[in-house]
């Protein structure tokens, strides 16, 4: 600091000097690390819910605030740009918004609190709570978007998790750690199941995330699915489908953010996702708004990049951590089972558990298909014994599928053929293994027990080896 720069004028100097040689080093660190303009912009253009503004500067995934006209903040996202416009979407409401708004750019990316105090509770997409309790104060900030784990760090699937299902336990065995997609069109019970697996699956934590989804469903799953004490060990994530795009991802990330915060803890959490398919259509939405082409039957290509970095935050953490078991409900619009999401989401889970309309017409429930379905990583934790059972159940059922029309029609001659002869006698005893009332709970231990007495009464019980099927 120069000796010819009198920064106090006046009659008194010795005074000022003191006053320099007080405030000098402060000025000294101003002068070098001068803070950081923010350069506002305008907002020029709005179009549905993407917004363009021009004159400031933010990244990708970078927020921004658009002042309304009674000084109300609305948050945004950058989600694109184009020479020097910004495409912002919003996270909240746009009423209010006027042509040449100010756009203030927010440093930092996206972040959520997490911490134990969210057990109990239920949150929307920017992590406020929904049930009217208090903020929640204490914790540490993640990111929203995280990171998935390296690959090889990762513990291998080893273990069985009980689901309370007969038939997932004995014919899909879910495994801690495992990802699977629950198919299924509108109205065939992927809600009923996904509920009965929330009271019954053995886990330290539940963090549920209800994406996109009827606004009702929310306080009934609350209610009815976990109930007061189900609830005192969940996490429910709730952006219905009135929410905004944008928060409807958040809902998502946050939900998936929640999940690791726990694993990290060494946990085993169980997340239930409903659904997937809504988080697809949310960045349809978006990805459309701003100008990206649709590719697969109406689906941006940014869709099929979003999925598998959704998908991979969940899973078996490294040593020393817990595991994040994650059920995601996707669904089949008009019953395709080569929808686009239902294709991509079966190709990045490790099993899929396909539920059947002709099976829920029928009054069974829950109606899943196991012809159908599989769960890839049923070999790595089950025995030799139950492998050979899941697949002669496999085989009786597609013997009954492919000459049900024969039977029904009284074409078939009894004793022509004994593989359809043993499949016709065992079909009722299956159908009744595969029902389950949404209120009963069966174990791991009972279920595999079920599936050795269905075919120890059959004609053709030998062609199984007697193995304990619990080894």
């Amino acid at each position: 600091m120069s000796d010819n720069v009198t920064l106090f004028p006046g009659p008194d100097p010795d005074r000022n000097l003191e006053r320099a040689l007080r405030l000098g080093p402060y000025i000294d660190r101003a002068c070098d690390d001068p803070p950081s303009l923010v350069v506002e912009g305008v907002l020029r253009r709005t179009v549905g819910l993407a917004m363009e503004a021009e004159g400031c500067h933010a990244p990708l995934g970078g927020r921004c605030d658009v002042v309304a006209t009674d000084g109300r903040r609305v948050e945004t996202e950058v989600v694109g740009f184009s020479g020097e416009r910004l495409f912002l979407m919003p996270v909240g409401d746009m009423r209010g918004i006027v042509p040449n708004a100010r756009v203030i750019p927010v440093s930092g990316a996206p972040e959520v609190v997490v911490s134990d105090e969210l057990l109990g509770r239920v949150l929307d997409g920017r992590g406020r709570p929904l049930d009217g309790g208090r903020a929640i104060a204490h914790g540490h900030t993640v990111p929203l978007m995280g990171e998935p784990i390296n690959p090889l760090l990762r513990k291998p699937i080893r273990q069985q998790l009980d689901v309370g299902i007969r038939s997932i336990n004995s014919l899909l065995s879910v495994g801690r750690g495992q990802r699977l997609g629950l198919f299924a069109g509108s109205g065939v019970g992927k809600s009923m199941l996904l509920s009965m697996m929330t009271r019954n699956t053995e886990a330290d934590v539940v963090v549920v995330g209800l994406v996109g989804e009827r606004g009702r469903e929310v306080k009934e799953f609350i209610e009815h699915s976990l109930g007061e004490d189900g609830l005192r060990r969940a996490v429910v994530v709730a952006t219905p489908a009135d929410d905004t795009p944008l928060m409807r991802l958040h809902g998502a990330w946050l939900t998936a953010a929640i999940a690791e915060h726990f694993r990290d803890q060494g946990k085993n959490v169980l997340l239930l996702m409903d659904s997937l398919t809504r988080f697809a259509q949310a960045q349809r939405e978006i990805a459309l708004a701003i100008g990206e082409p649709p590719a697969t039957k109406g689906y941006p290509p940014s869709v099929f990049a979003k999925l598998p970095q959704l998908v991979e935050r969940a899973g078996n953490g490294a040593d020393g951590s817990g595991s994040i078991t994650a059920i995601y409900t996707v669904l089949a619009e008009g019953d395709d089972p080569n929808d686009p999401i239902v294709d991509a989401s079966r190709a990045i889970l490790d099993g899929h558990i396909v539920l059947s309309r002709s099976l829920a017409d029928a009054g069974v429930y829950p109606a899943v298909d196991v012809e159908s379905s599989v769960s890839r990583a049923m070999t790595l934790f089950t025995s030799d014994a139950q492998q050979q059972l899941v697949t002669r159940f496999r085989q009786v059922c597609a013997i009954y599928q492919e000459n049900r029309d024969l039977v029904a029609v009284g074409a078939y001659q009894p004793g022509s053929n004994p593989q359809l002869d043993e499949a016709i006698a065992l079909w009722p005893s299956i159908i009744e293994f595969l029902r389950q009332h949404q209120n009963q709970s069966v174990d791991t231990k009972s279920s595999l027990a079920g599936l050795r007495e269905l075919f120890d009464a059959s004609p053709a019980a030998d062609a199984v080896p007697g193995a304990n099927v619990d080894e």
